[in-house]
């Protein structure tokens, strides 16, 4: 078969679905993505892709890509070093921070985005020999408070069973563009076609989703608390839930329900722009349903009230028992956490100058800047970032990038030169998602669960290091590498295979407590180079899989893995390494879901009462409404067609301009006296920007929004028939933020539109 035929398995890595998908090489240096498909062989998306994959050739050949490492020159610029240097320096200048200051002056961001999620395992060695105590990534801009919220009520992380239900119901979600669930538009499609069926979304847009739904409650934005604690009332009031369900399987039941049924039902569904005769039938409908499935996004947890809001939307499919079975909630087998226990039992962990609280191990992105901009003794005065962009993608850009300068010694590991490598002392490149193997943690799906391990479709070019041997070779500059402790595991591997490893491994770190470390990079340097497929990437997953397999044995061995304690988790380990096109890992009856409840007592708590005043406070709170100075409500970071995170740098993967520009509605479009295409200025109270207008009849009057992931700084943009856009993070404030949580308020930014 000719070289240009051939077809190699891979993944997207524009979102979490991680669909897999094949990719065939071309070009005049045979580097280039000629043909992308949905791969077939794929256990979770069967062949299915959007339209954003077909561009990643955007991303694998950009041309802001780093391929030797840089040092800032005296004079602001960046010279060209060699890795020993590069290795050298950054160990030196780290360890003296730590040294001068403590290990917990430095501060790591990243460690993963949609489809890297291996570097964050090998970090973490690289952070533990240098003490860094304190960690955040884009999780804690959108997910904490529904971390916060799982952990209180159950301890643990649920998802919803879309493909089964008899109603759907997307709070805040738009899966026809975010995706997040398997085959999202298959199934979306699948859900409206079928007159048994029902769809209920929540979204002030008149989304694509929402044009498939039987509901659409188009709520004024910023109102969803006032909404969900509505239709919450509504199931306590008419006696909608399952009485004996709920007295079997929760607590403190009553005290909630009691609180609930003194909700306005009528007069809170007003104050959020709805009709209460159609919230009225649609919480019916819903409460009748013999399954609900439901999913909460950015779309609320980037709101007001945002962890209010997970908390309500838990009460409704709690009150109406979908929990544990078919079509409902469910928790999905895991092969790393990614916020271990939710994060619930994380109210004593603060951070160390604002004092905010941290949820699943994460400083809330919005305080990052006061933790540096001080000059309080225990303020962050270093950053390792690592496949992440927060000069760009956090809020108020300005002060953030004002932080970063202020850092004693920043160091981005990546692959392009982000906005915040521009402003390192030190740029580390990598290889891209396509050069090296590479996995996502991303594994909920139900009740198959699938995990992939990709292999890399290419060769690297000379110069750039996989983050795993960057963290191997700053672990052993640091002098944390013990060269005999390396030795004694290599010969166990070489004379006794990875049973004799794996007993001499154990025997290490019982001997040697510590090295527990830094166990990834010794797996890194002792297991991977014996790895096939040349995999040594891939050697931190095996103490992951062994810890899978623990856990989860049943549901690994319901998915045809077989063995018994370390065994098993030796073969989970090759099944990944065997599977190019990814693999079923475990196998669940819906009921198993109540064994991964981790409250003390295995039921869901329903009462949380850090949350009540802030519910009772509704009845007298006045919502938010336009002002004078700011008569629109942004929402800063819409998902459209050819949107996604910001490691497609080049604008021109998209293909009109209008995936970059303001939507706005005909009645504020006549009213502005604008058209398609015209040009106004956006001021919030941070900032101010110029962008092209688009006219949607998706839109409320007063409402507008910008797309996420525009406005990169780009060589040659203006080549592109398509503007960069506008940096969305230019318009936030990061004081806007959720009281518990501290996740921000981007679709609920007070905006004042001007023609120009």
């Amino acid at each position: 078969m000719a070289e240009r035929e051939v077809w190699k398995a891979t993944a997207c890595n524009l979102c979490e679905c991680n669909c897999g998908i094949e990719v065939q090489l071309g070009g005049a240096d045979g580097r280039r993505f000629t043909k992308i498909r949905g791969d077939k062989r794929h256990p979770a998306s069967r062949g299915y892709a959007c339209e954003k994959p077909h561009r990643l050739d955007y991303y694998q050949n950009g041309r802001d890509r780093i391929l030797q490492p840089l040092r800032r020159r005296k004079d602001g610029g960046f010279e060209e070093i060699d890795w020993n240097t590069a290795i050298g320096e950054v160990a030196e200048r780290l360890a003296s921070i730590r040294d001068t200051y403590g290990g917990e002056s430095i501060f790591y961001y990243g460690g993963g985005g949609q489809g890297n999620h291996l570097p964050a395992g090998y970090a973490r060695a690289t952070r533990a020999v240098l003490g860094s105590r304190y960690r955040s990534n884009a999780l804690a801009q959108e997910k904490t408070g529904e971390f916060w919220v799982n952990g209180r009520m159950l301890g643990t992380m649920v998802r919803g069973d879309f493909e089964h239900c008899e109603v759907a119901m997307f709070v805040g979600k738009n899966p026809w563009q975010s995706h997040s669930i398997p085959r999202a538009r298959v199934t979306l499609k699948s859900i409206a076609r079928d007159p048994g069926r029902s769809m209920i979304v929540i979204d002030p847009r008149r989304s694509e989703t929402a044009e498939l739904a039987d509901y659409h409650l188009a709520v004024r934005p910023g109102c969803d608390a006032w909404l969900l604690a509505a239709m919450a009332a509504l199931i306590v009031q008419e006696k909608l839930y399952d009485d004996a369900w709920v007295a079997e399987h929760t607590t403190d039941a009553e005290a909630i329900m009691s609180l609930l049924a003194d909700v306005p039902v009528d007069e809170y569904a007003r104050i959020a722009g709805l009709d209460p005769g159609l919230v009225r039938e649609a919480t019916r409908r819903l409460a009748r349903a013999s399954s609900v499935a439901s999913f909460e996004d950015l779309g609320v947890q980037m709101n007001r009230h945002s962890t209010l809001v997970s908390y309500l939307h838990r009460m409704i499919w709690v009150l109406t028992g979908n929990f544990g079975k078919k079509g409902a909630q469910y928790v999905p087998t895991s092969i790393v956490s990614l916020a271990g226990g939710e994060g619930g039992s994380d109210t004593d962990k603060r951070s160390p100058v604002t004092g905010s609280r941290i949820i699943g191990g994460l400083v809330p992105c919005n305080v990052i800047p006061d933790e540096i901009l001080t000059d309080h003794p225990r303020r962050f005065r270093a950053m390792l970032c690592e496949s992440a962009n927060p000069a760009h993608s956090l809020a108020d850009g300005p002060r953030m990038r004002e932080a970063l300068t202020a850092l004693d010694c920043l160091v981005v590991i990546d692959v392009a030169m982000s906005e915040t490598a521009r402003l390192a002392d030190y740029v580390l490149p990598t290889p891209t998602q396509f050069e090296k193997f590479e996995a996502t943690f991303f594994n909920f799906d139900f009740p198959r669960n699938c995990f992939h391990l990709r292999r890399p479709v290419l060769d690297p070019p000379p110069g750039p290091l996989a983050e795993p041997e960057i963290h191997a070779r700053l672990v052993e500059a640091l002098g944390e590498m013990p060269a005999e402790v390396v030795a004694t595991l290599r010969r166990a591997l070489e004379s006794g295979g990875r049973p004799a490893f794996a007993a001499a491994f154990q025997e290490a770190l019982a001997d040697d407590p510590p090295l527990f470390r830094i166990a990834p990079v010794l797996l890194y340097r002792t297991l991977g180079p014996a790895l096939p497929h040349g995999a040594a990437a891939a050697a931190a997953l095996w103490g992951a899989a062994q810890m899978c397999a623990a856990q989860y044995a049943d549901s690994i061995h319901r998915a045809g893995i077989e063995g018994e304690g370390p065994e098993l988790g030796d073969n989970l380990f090759d099944a990944m390494l065997d599977s190019p096109h990814g693999l079923v890992f475990s196998e669940d009856p819906y009921e198993e879901s109540w064994k991964r409840v981790r409250t003390p007592d295995g039921r869901i708590h329903m009462l949380i009462p850090e949350l009540l005043d802030e519910l009772r406070g509704l009845s007298s709170e006045q919502p938010p409404a336009p002002s004078k100075e700011f008569p629109f409500v942004l929402s800063a970071g819409e998902r459209r067609s050819f949107t996604a995170n910001t490691i497609l740098r080049d604008p021109a993967w998209r293909k009109k301009a209008g995936e970059v520009a303001l939507r706005l509605s005909p009645v504020d479009a006549e009213r502005l006296g604008v058209d398609d295409g015209a040009r106004v200025r956006v001021t919030t109270k941070r900032g101010s920007a110029e962008v092209l207008v688009e006219v949607s009849d998706r839109m409320q009057p007063g409402h507008v929004s910008l797309p996420n992931g525009s406005g990169i700084a780009y060589p040659q943009a203006e080549t592109s028939k398509v503007p960069p856009g506008v940096a969305p993070n230019d318009l936030t404030c990061a004081e806007d933020r959720d009281w518990l949580a501290g996740t921000p308020w981007h679709k609920s930014v007070p905006a004042c539109i001007e023609p120009l």
